[in-house]
């Protein structure tokens, strides 16, 4: 039995043959397993390695100025692409929201890769998070469907394993390929690897998951309602940091309208996120924020590692993303462990202490501003803190299925996914003003240092990290 596929409480006493044939590797689910999981490790290889190669490409195209945009912009259009990925695979199935979704992702790496100014690589980024959004949500009602609930944890594991190997090798192959051949074979690189995945996960997703949740039950039309909240949401998010990024007082303006735009797609009486999400009510829809305020929190804190240890610390790219590598195990390790059956009768406490020490590892992070702080701090703060984000980030998804009914499935699972890239455009925009106003764009074009530019993005984070403390505590019903 692989190390990847422990065995559940409820299937111990089960024959060996039995339980492999039932297994994520089992005859039945073999293909799909592998093929779902060279999705997720193809996601994580664009992380890490676009990741590494971030910092070269923005001074290279004279924007770094515009660096968060080059972030938020996948985040914001990849959330109309999880509404649009829940009503479609509801409605018709998770595959051609599957196969759609892979092939914008590799198309906005071959826009940005060929890109000639900023504002050209941030359109390559905003299709690819089209792209991105798609996937992730077809991919959890794949799962949702193709996975009993005593295996759910099991694969989930599995993604997060198949974060190891990207974590470790992606920044070093991106930090080689950007010293060697330039910034831009990283991404024009990666679309290579996605033919496997098409060929592999397709065909199974077909046999064993496609179809509308109740095949008796007639196909529903698209629900308009939700598709303009989403392009409200989408739109206002851009805005929203584009506000953040123009520190003129007309910046006021798109501020305004951005959040005229988020509020009935994100608090409204007909929102796309559960009621009561924003008050952290118990159950799911403390499930979905959470995943928001982790995520959120985290991956914003993460964007600005590398070029703080480039900009400050005066590593190559190379080095500055193999800072971050062993954060793919410790994240798979924590993952692997909210997997074992006797967690689950615990699995609240071991998120409250999965969002501590998350908290914990932003706040530490800064201190290599100081001289007299070696350089692996950051890298024993971030396997730290990815441990704790294995345990939470795996947790959400596995709530959500359980709570989830069979038809909800794409519709939870987009909610879930619209909480994490809506905090992350939200704490970017945030977090790129503050980065921006204190001369964070002269920092990285090398006039100076100002530790300040960092600090005022690392340190609200914490705190932000420190709230989803609170919120893990609540997501179970009593």
């Amino acid at each position: 039995m692989s190390a990847l596929e422990p065995i559940d409480a409820d299937v111990a006493d089960v024959p060996a043959g039995d339980l492999l044939e039932g297994g994520i590797l089992g005859r039945e689910r073999r293909a799909l397993s592998f093929g779902i999981i060279t999705v997720v490790l193809l996601i994580a290889f664009e992380a890490t390695a676009v990741g590494t190669a971030m910092p070269v490409a923005a001074r290279r195209l004279d924007g770094v100025s515009l660096y968060a945009f080059a972030f938020s912009a996948y985040f914001t259009t990849s959330l109309f692409g999880m509404v649009v990925a829940g009503q479609w695979a509801d409605r018709r199935g998770p595959l051609g929201a599957l196969g759609v979704g892979i092939s914008g992702f590799a198309a906005g790496l071959v826009l940005s890769g060929t890109a000639m100014n900023m504002w050209t690589f941030i359109a390559g980024r905003a299709v690819q998070g089209l792209g991105g959004g798609l996937v992730i949500v077809a991919v959890y009602v794949v799962m949702g469907r193709a996975y009993p609930a005593r295996l759910q944890p099991t694969i989930m594991a599995a993604f997060a394993a198949g974060w190891v190997v990207p974590s470790v090798v992606g920044p070093l192959v991106a930090g080689t390929v950007t010293e060697q051949l330039g910034w831009r074979w990283v991404f024009l690189g990666i679309p290579v690897l996605v033919v496997f995945p098409l060929a592999l996960a397709l065909p199974a997703t077909r046999r064993i998951a496609s179809g509308p949740a109740d095949p008796a039950a007639p196909v529903e039309p698209f629900d308009r309602r939700r598709i303009k909240l989403a392009l409200g949401i989408s739109t206002g998010a851009g805005l929203l940091q584009y506000a953040g990024q123009d520190l003129r007082w007309l910046s006021v303006l798109p501020f305004l309208a951005g959040a005229a735009l988020l509020g009935p797609a994100v608090v409204g009486p007909r929102a796309l996120l559960p009621h009561g999400t924003w008050r952290s009510a118990r159950g799911l829809p403390s499930v979905v924020l959470l995943r928001g305020v982790a995520a959120g929190s985290f991956i914003v804190a993460e964007s600005f590692v590398p070029l703080m240890l480039v900009t400050e610390r005066g590593l190559t790219p190379t080095m500055a993303g193999l800072s971050l590598a062993v954060g793919g195990a410790t994240w798979a390790l924590g993952s692997y462990v909210q997997a074992r059956p006797r967690v689950e009768a615990h699995r609240e406490r071991f998120m409250v202490a999965g969002m501590v020490l998350v908290a914990l590892a932003i706040l530490a992070a800064p201190s290599v501003l100081l001289p007299a702080v070696p350089v692996w701090v950051v890298a024993v703060a971030w396997g730290v803190g990815c441990f704790g984000m294995g345990v939470v980030i795996t947790s959400t998804s596995v709530l959500l299925l359980k709570l989830s009914a069979p038809r909800e499935a794409g519709a939870n699972s987009a909610a879930l996914q619209i909480s994490d890239g809506l905090c992350n455009v939200l704490l970017l925009a945030g977090g790129g003003a503050g980065f921006a106003a204190l001369g964070g764009g002269s920092v990285a074009g090398g006039s100076g240092s100002h530790p300040g530019a960092f600090l005022v993005v690392f340190l609200p984070m914490g705190v932000v990290a420190l709230g989803g403390v609170f919120v893990a505590g609540r997501v179970r019903v009593r």
